[in-house]
Protein backbone atom coordinates (compact mmCIF):
# COMPACT_ATOMS: atom_id res chain seq x y z
CA UNK A 1 0.00 0.00 0.00
CA UNK A 2 1.49 3.21 -1.04
CA UNK A 3 2.31 5.84 1.69
CA UNK A 4 -0.16 9.19 2.00
CA UNK A 5 1.01 12.33 0.77
CA UNK A 6 1.36 15.09 3.50
CA UNK A 7 0.90 18.67 3.63
CA UNK A 8 2.66 21.22 5.88
CA UNK A 9 1.01 24.37 5.41
CA UNK A 10 0.86 24.95 0.93
CA UNK A 11 3.70 22.71 0.54
CA UNK A 12 2.85 18.67 0.05
CA UNK A 13 5.10 16.17 0.49
CA UNK A 14 4.12 13.35 -2.19
CA UNK A 15 5.83 10.31 -0.29
CA UNK A 16 5.68 11.56 4.00
CA UNK A 17 9.31 11.22 4.02
CA UNK A 18 12.59 13.89 4.90
CA UNK A 19 15.93 12.66 4.23
CA UNK A 20 17.88 13.61 7.39
CA UNK A 21 20.20 16.30 7.90
CA UNK A 22 24.14 15.18 7.10
CA UNK A 23 27.35 17.02 7.85
CA UNK A 24 29.61 17.54 6.58
CA UNK A 25 29.60 16.92 2.69
CA UNK A 26 27.34 13.87 2.99
CA UNK A 27 23.72 15.48 2.04
CA UNK A 28 24.53 18.12 -0.24
CA UNK A 29 22.70 19.08 -3.37
CA UNK A 30 22.78 15.94 -4.90
CA UNK A 31 20.95 14.09 -2.26
CA UNK A 32 18.63 16.43 -1.54
CA UNK A 33 17.39 16.84 -4.60
CA UNK A 34 17.44 13.22 -5.69
CA UNK A 35 15.05 12.58 -2.57
CA UNK A 36 13.00 15.82 -3.49
CA UNK A 37 12.24 14.37 -7.31
CA UNK A 38 11.12 11.16 -5.38
CA UNK A 39 8.32 13.10 -3.51
CA UNK A 40 10.05 13.67 -0.57
CA UNK A 41 11.77 16.41 1.56
CA UNK A 42 15.47 16.28 0.60
CA UNK A 43 17.45 17.95 3.10
CA UNK A 44 20.87 19.84 2.78
CA UNK A 45 23.13 20.16 5.78
CA UNK A 46 24.31 23.52 6.94
CA UNK A 47 26.96 22.49 8.34
CA UNK A 48 30.07 23.57 6.75
CA UNK A 49 28.96 22.86 3.04
CA UNK A 50 31.75 25.25 1.41
CA UNK A 51 34.81 22.78 3.18
CA UNK A 52 35.56 22.10 -0.41
CA UNK A 53 35.83 25.70 -1.84
CA UNK A 54 39.42 27.21 -1.37
CA UNK A 55 38.50 30.23 0.50
CA UNK A 56 37.02 28.63 3.38
CA UNK A 57 40.02 28.62 5.46
CA UNK A 58 40.05 32.07 5.00
CA UNK A 59 36.31 33.33 5.29
CA UNK A 60 34.71 30.25 6.58
CA UNK A 61 31.30 31.71 7.41
CA UNK A 62 31.52 33.92 3.57
CA UNK A 63 32.62 30.10 1.79
CA UNK A 64 29.41 28.07 3.34
CA UNK A 65 26.86 31.06 2.69
CA UNK A 66 27.92 30.87 -1.10
CA UNK A 67 27.90 27.42 -0.86
CA UNK A 68 24.28 26.60 0.98
CA UNK A 69 23.13 29.50 -1.29
CA UNK A 70 24.67 27.41 -4.44
CA UNK A 71 23.61 24.03 -3.29
CA UNK A 72 20.18 25.44 -2.23
CA UNK A 73 19.70 26.29 -6.12
CA UNK A 74 21.10 23.23 -7.58
CA UNK A 75 19.00 20.69 -5.38
CA UNK A 76 15.58 22.92 -6.00
CA UNK A 77 17.14 22.18 -9.97
CA UNK A 78 18.39 18.39 -9.60
CA UNK A 79 14.35 17.90 -8.11
CA UNK A 80 12.42 19.70 -10.72
CA UNK A 81 10.65 21.76 -8.13
CA UNK A 82 10.13 19.47 -5.20
CA UNK A 83 10.80 20.14 -1.74
CA UNK A 84 13.99 21.17 -0.12
CA UNK A 85 14.98 21.53 3.62
CA UNK A 86 17.84 22.71 5.26
CA UNK A 87 18.70 21.29 8.94
CA UNK A 88 20.77 24.27 10.77
CA UNK A 89 22.43 23.41 13.60
CA UNK A 90 21.67 25.76 16.86
CA UNK A 91 24.73 25.50 18.17
CA UNK A 92 26.16 27.15 15.07
CA UNK A 93 28.01 30.32 15.10
CA UNK A 94 26.15 32.74 12.73
CA UNK A 95 22.88 31.29 13.12
CA UNK A 96 20.89 33.90 12.19
CA UNK A 97 22.97 34.21 8.47
CA UNK A 98 22.32 30.59 8.09
CA UNK A 99 18.83 30.97 8.48
CA UNK A 100 18.97 34.36 6.14
CA UNK A 101 20.66 32.31 3.28
CA UNK A 102 17.84 29.59 3.30
CA UNK A 103 15.32 32.51 2.84
CA UNK A 104 17.28 34.60 0.05
CA UNK A 105 18.09 31.16 -1.60
CA UNK A 106 14.56 29.99 -1.92
CA UNK A 107 14.65 26.72 0.78
CA UNK A 108 11.27 25.44 1.56
CA UNK A 109 12.02 24.57 5.04
CA UNK A 110 14.29 24.70 8.00
CA UNK A 111 14.76 22.07 10.56
CA UNK A 112 16.90 22.38 14.12
CA UNK A 113 18.09 20.45 16.48
CA UNK A 114 21.61 20.66 18.44
CA UNK A 115 20.04 23.05 20.99
CA UNK A 116 16.67 24.71 21.30
CA UNK A 117 15.73 27.27 18.28
CA UNK A 118 13.93 29.54 20.36
CA UNK A 119 14.49 32.72 17.80
CA UNK A 120 13.87 30.72 15.06
CA UNK A 121 10.13 32.04 14.52
CA UNK A 122 11.69 35.89 14.75
CA UNK A 123 14.63 35.53 12.25
CA UNK A 124 11.85 34.13 9.87
CA UNK A 125 9.04 37.05 10.46
CA UNK A 126 7.23 38.29 6.84
CA UNK A 127 8.62 35.19 4.82
CA UNK A 128 6.71 31.93 4.19
CA UNK A 129 9.30 29.58 5.21
CA UNK A 130 8.44 26.81 6.98
CA UNK A 131 10.28 25.37 10.03
CA UNK A 132 10.15 22.51 11.93
CA UNK A 133 12.73 21.68 15.44
CA UNK A 134 14.17 18.76 16.47
CA UNK A 135 13.02 17.73 20.14
CA UNK A 136 13.46 14.67 21.60
CA UNK A 137 11.41 14.91 24.84
CA UNK A 138 7.91 16.24 25.63
CA UNK A 139 9.69 18.79 27.82
CA UNK A 140 11.79 20.24 24.54
CA UNK A 141 8.23 20.32 22.99
CA UNK A 142 6.50 22.34 25.53
CA UNK A 143 9.49 25.03 25.99
CA UNK A 144 9.66 25.44 22.37
CA UNK A 145 5.47 26.02 21.74
CA UNK A 146 4.98 27.68 24.71
CA UNK A 147 7.43 30.06 24.37
CA UNK A 148 6.66 30.69 20.94
CA UNK A 149 3.37 31.02 21.12
CA UNK A 150 3.55 34.12 23.91
CA UNK A 151 6.68 35.56 21.98
CA UNK A 152 5.79 35.37 18.78
CA UNK A 153 2.36 34.44 18.39
CA UNK A 154 3.18 31.35 16.29
CA UNK A 155 4.38 27.73 16.31
CA UNK A 156 6.84 25.55 14.06
CA UNK A 157 5.00 23.91 10.48
CA UNK A 158 5.80 20.87 11.25
CA UNK A 159 7.88 18.52 14.28
CA UNK A 160 10.64 16.04 14.04
CA UNK A 161 10.41 13.81 16.99
CA UNK A 162 14.37 12.06 17.29
CA UNK A 163 14.76 8.68 19.07
CA UNK A 164 17.19 7.29 20.48
CA UNK A 165 18.87 5.60 17.97
CA UNK A 166 19.33 8.39 15.11
CA UNK A 167 23.00 8.78 14.05
CA UNK A 168 25.30 11.98 14.72
CA UNK A 169 24.19 14.41 17.60
CA UNK A 170 21.30 13.16 20.12
CA UNK A 171 19.44 14.36 22.58
CA UNK A 172 19.86 11.73 25.51
CA UNK A 173 22.46 11.11 27.81
CA UNK A 174 25.00 8.53 26.36
CA UNK A 175 23.55 5.99 28.68
CA UNK A 176 20.09 6.72 27.69
CA UNK A 177 21.33 6.47 24.00
CA UNK A 178 22.36 2.91 24.01
CA UNK A 179 19.91 1.42 26.90
CA UNK A 180 16.64 3.02 25.87
CA UNK A 181 15.16 0.76 22.90
CA UNK A 182 12.57 1.50 20.12
CA UNK A 183 9.78 0.33 22.15
CA UNK A 184 10.53 1.95 25.71
CA UNK A 185 10.66 5.60 23.28
CA UNK A 186 7.38 5.02 22.15
CA UNK A 187 5.13 5.98 25.02
CA UNK A 188 7.67 9.42 24.74
CA UNK A 189 6.59 10.06 21.21
CA UNK A 190 3.20 9.13 21.61
CA UNK A 191 3.27 12.04 23.67
CA UNK A 192 4.63 14.51 22.13
CA UNK A 193 2.26 13.42 19.26
CA UNK A 194 -0.73 13.96 20.98
CA UNK A 195 0.44 17.37 22.60
CA UNK A 196 1.58 18.82 19.20
CA UNK A 197 -1.85 17.37 17.38
CA UNK A 198 -3.73 18.65 20.49
CA UNK A 199 -1.82 22.20 20.22
CA UNK A 200 -2.81 22.89 16.72
CA UNK A 201 -6.01 21.77 16.81
CA UNK A 202 -6.60 24.95 18.80
CA UNK A 203 -5.11 26.93 16.66
CA UNK A 204 -7.19 25.55 14.35
CA UNK A 205 -4.05 24.55 12.30
CA UNK A 206 -2.46 20.82 11.21
CA UNK A 207 0.95 20.59 12.70
CA UNK A 208 2.69 17.21 11.01
CA UNK A 209 4.66 15.45 13.18
CA UNK A 210 7.75 13.22 11.92
CA UNK A 211 9.68 10.90 13.54
CA UNK A 212 13.51 10.14 12.92
CA UNK A 213 15.88 7.33 14.87
CA UNK A 214 16.66 3.69 13.84
CA UNK A 215 14.04 4.69 10.79
CA UNK A 216 15.22 1.55 8.30
CA UNK A 217 12.56 -0.21 6.83
CA UNK A 218 8.34 -0.22 5.58
CA UNK A 219 7.70 -1.94 8.74
CA UNK A 220 9.13 0.42 10.79
CA UNK A 221 7.37 2.98 9.09
CA UNK A 222 3.99 1.81 9.34
CA UNK A 223 5.02 1.11 13.60
CA UNK A 224 5.39 4.86 13.54
CA UNK A 225 2.02 5.76 11.43
CA UNK A 226 0.32 3.29 14.02
CA UNK A 227 1.97 5.57 16.33
CA UNK A 228 0.30 8.84 15.28
CA UNK A 229 3.09 10.55 13.46
CA UNK A 230 2.27 11.62 10.08
CA UNK A 231 5.76 10.57 8.08
CA UNK A 232 8.89 9.71 8.96
CA UNK A 233 13.00 11.22 8.82
CA UNK A 234 15.69 9.10 7.69
CA UNK A 235 18.92 9.50 7.32
CA UNK A 236 21.32 6.69 7.35
CA UNK A 237 19.19 4.59 4.67
CA UNK A 238 20.34 7.03 2.34
CA UNK A 239 24.13 7.26 2.56
CA UNK A 240 24.75 4.43 0.64
CA UNK A 241 23.03 6.30 -2.45
CA UNK A 242 24.44 6.49 -5.86
CA UNK A 243 23.43 10.07 -5.30
CA UNK A 244 24.49 10.54 -1.71
CA UNK A 245 27.27 13.34 -1.84
CA UNK A 246 30.06 11.74 0.25
CA UNK A 247 32.53 9.90 -1.54
CA UNK A 248 32.64 6.17 -1.71
CA UNK A 249 35.19 5.83 0.87
CA UNK A 250 32.27 7.25 3.87
CA UNK A 251 29.63 5.02 2.34
CA UNK A 252 32.15 1.86 2.18
CA UNK A 253 32.96 2.54 5.61
CA UNK A 254 29.06 1.92 6.41
CA UNK A 255 29.30 -1.28 4.29
CA UNK A 256 31.83 -2.82 6.36
CA UNK A 257 30.74 -1.59 9.81
CA UNK A 258 29.54 -4.35 12.11
CA UNK A 259 27.13 -3.96 14.85
CA UNK A 260 29.72 -3.94 17.90
CA UNK A 261 31.37 -1.21 15.37
CA UNK A 262 28.64 1.60 16.28
CA UNK A 263 29.39 3.42 19.24
CA UNK A 264 28.19 6.55 21.07
CA UNK A 265 31.29 8.84 21.22
CA UNK A 266 31.88 12.33 23.19
CA UNK A 267 31.03 15.44 20.77
CA UNK A 268 32.50 18.82 20.75
CA UNK A 269 28.84 20.57 20.54
CA UNK A 270 28.56 19.08 23.82
CA UNK A 271 26.55 15.94 23.07
CA UNK A 272 26.78 12.70 22.44
CA UNK A 273 26.87 11.47 19.27
CA UNK A 274 26.49 7.86 17.38
CA UNK A 275 29.78 7.29 15.14
CA UNK A 276 31.85 4.26 13.74
CA UNK A 277 34.59 3.41 15.78
CA UNK A 278 37.10 3.66 13.59
CA UNK A 279 41.11 4.19 14.69
CA UNK A 280 40.19 7.87 14.83
CA UNK A 281 37.77 7.36 17.57
CA UNK A 282 40.01 4.75 19.38
CA UNK A 283 42.25 6.58 19.54
CA UNK A 284 40.20 9.81 20.98
CA UNK A 285 38.79 7.55 23.78
CA UNK A 286 42.47 7.63 24.65
CA UNK A 287 43.71 10.91 24.11
CA UNK A 288 42.63 14.70 23.01
CA UNK A 289 43.70 15.78 20.28
CA UNK A 290 45.46 18.93 19.52
CA UNK A 291 43.90 21.95 18.30
CA UNK A 292 46.01 24.33 15.86
CA UNK A 293 43.23 25.97 14.39
CA UNK A 294 39.63 27.21 15.60
CA UNK A 295 36.73 27.60 12.65
CA UNK A 296 34.35 29.22 15.07
CA UNK A 297 31.83 26.61 14.23
CA UNK A 298 30.33 26.52 17.47
CA UNK A 299 28.90 28.74 20.06
CA UNK A 300 30.58 26.77 22.61
CA UNK A 301 33.55 25.12 21.96
CA UNK A 302 37.03 25.66 23.52
CA UNK A 303 39.74 24.85 21.83
CA UNK A 304 41.49 24.54 24.89
CA UNK A 305 39.52 21.97 26.48
CA UNK A 306 37.41 20.25 23.01
CA UNK A 307 38.40 16.42 22.58
CA UNK A 308 38.74 16.57 19.20
CA UNK A 309 38.37 19.52 15.79
CA UNK A 310 34.87 18.23 14.81
CA UNK A 311 34.85 20.57 12.00
CA UNK A 312 38.06 19.01 10.44
CA UNK A 313 37.23 15.38 12.03
CA UNK A 314 33.87 15.54 10.06
CA UNK A 315 35.91 17.28 6.87
CA UNK A 316 38.62 14.08 6.59
CA UNK A 317 35.72 11.97 6.56
CA UNK A 318 34.48 13.02 3.29
CA UNK A 319 37.79 15.02 1.89
CA UNK A 320 39.70 11.94 0.87
CA UNK A 321 39.84 7.92 0.98
CA UNK A 322 43.25 7.99 2.87
CA UNK A 323 41.84 9.56 5.96
CA UNK A 324 38.27 7.92 6.42
CA UNK A 325 40.58 6.19 9.08
CA UNK A 326 41.72 9.59 10.68
CA UNK A 327 37.64 11.03 11.01
CA UNK A 328 34.74 10.61 12.58
CA UNK A 329 31.93 9.10 10.57
CA UNK A 330 28.64 9.98 12.35
CA UNK A 331 26.43 7.00 11.60
CA UNK A 332 22.87 5.87 12.54
CA UNK A 333 22.49 2.46 15.07
CA UNK A 334 21.30 0.24 11.68
CA UNK A 335 24.29 1.24 9.66
CA UNK A 336 25.55 -2.36 9.98
CA UNK A 337 22.55 -3.36 8.38
CA UNK A 338 23.64 -1.65 4.99
CA UNK A 339 24.91 -4.50 2.39
CA UNK A 340 25.11 -2.83 -1.27
CA UNK A 341 25.06 0.64 -3.16
CA UNK A 342 21.69 1.53 -4.48
CA UNK A 343 20.11 4.46 -5.27
CA UNK A 344 17.16 6.89 -4.12
CA UNK A 345 14.99 5.82 -6.41
CA UNK A 346 15.31 2.11 -5.70
CA UNK A 347 14.73 2.77 -2.07
CA UNK A 348 11.79 5.16 -2.25
CA UNK A 349 10.39 2.02 -4.91
CA UNK A 350 10.57 -0.05 -1.57
CA UNK A 351 9.31 1.69 1.08
CA UNK A 352 6.10 3.10 -1.29
CA UNK A 353 4.48 0.42 -1.85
Amino acid sequence: MRLKPVSIGDITLKVPIIQGGMGIGVSLSSLAGAVAKEGGMGVISAAQPGYNLDEWKKDPLGANLNALGEHIKKAKELSGGGVIGVNIMRASCDYDKYVQCCVDNGADAIISGAGLPIELPKLLEGTDMKFAPIVSSLKAAKVLFTLWERRYKRVSDFVVIEGPKAGGHLGFTADEAVSLTKEQFDSEAKKIIDYVRSYGKNLGKNIPVFFAGGVFDRKDIDHYLALGADGVQMATRFVTTVECDAPMSFKQAYLNASEDDIVIVKSPVGMPGRAIRNPYVRLREQEREKITHCFRCLEKCDPATTPYCITMALIRAVRSESEADDSLIFCGENAFRLNKLTTVKEIFDELNS
